[in-house]
């Protein structure tokens, strides 16, 4: 069985940058599952998944474009501390839920200068090209139900 659209997929990974840093791994814990097809991971990984099966070992280096974006200034500004309403420690790193000017997202302070606070929101793997050490562990058609929600349904699933 190869991986194709509608499969329920099981993947272990690490991620590293262009340095060689380690950034996240699933090895030693649970897998990465997820709906192929579905976008539910970036879209260079999900492409390079496509067609593997159980068993494939693979290295592959994704372009900011096919996985995060590249960065994009206008999503960095200066907003005034009043902006933070009941929150007193206002920290470098903190993020956010907002909504910001390409829909809700997750922002970052990344700068603190008096009243004046600067937040990101880039996705913080914006702009890095990114190499995965991918093995295909399972492979499943997905069900119709997973398939109708968009998802696949796993151990402590609420649907």
């Amino acid at each position: 069985m190869q991986v194709a659209n509608n499969m329920a997929v099981s993947i272990h990974y690490t991620l590293t940058n262009d340095a060689g840093e380690e950034l996240d791994s699933s090895i030693g814990q649970e897998t990465l599952d997820y709906l192929h097809g579905t976008g539910n991971i970036i879209a260079g990984l999900e492409n390079a998944i496509t067609g593997k099966s159980v068993g494939d070992k693979f290295t592959i280096r994704i372009a900011p474009e096919d996985a995060y974006g590249e960065i994009h200034e206008d999503r960095v500004q200066i907003i005034s501390r009043d902006m933070f309403e009941g929150i007193d420690d206002i920290q470098v790193g903190m993020q956010f839920h907002a909504d910001v000017s390409h829909g809700p997202g997750v922002v970052t302070v990344i700068d603190i200068n008096d009243d004046d606070i600067t937040i990101d929101g880039n996705h913080p793997l914006a702009g890095v090209t990114l190499n995965f050490d991918v093995e295909v562990v399972d492979i499943r058609p997905a069900t119709a139900e997973e398939v109708s929600h968009g998802h696949i349904h796993g151990a402590g699933c609420d649907h």
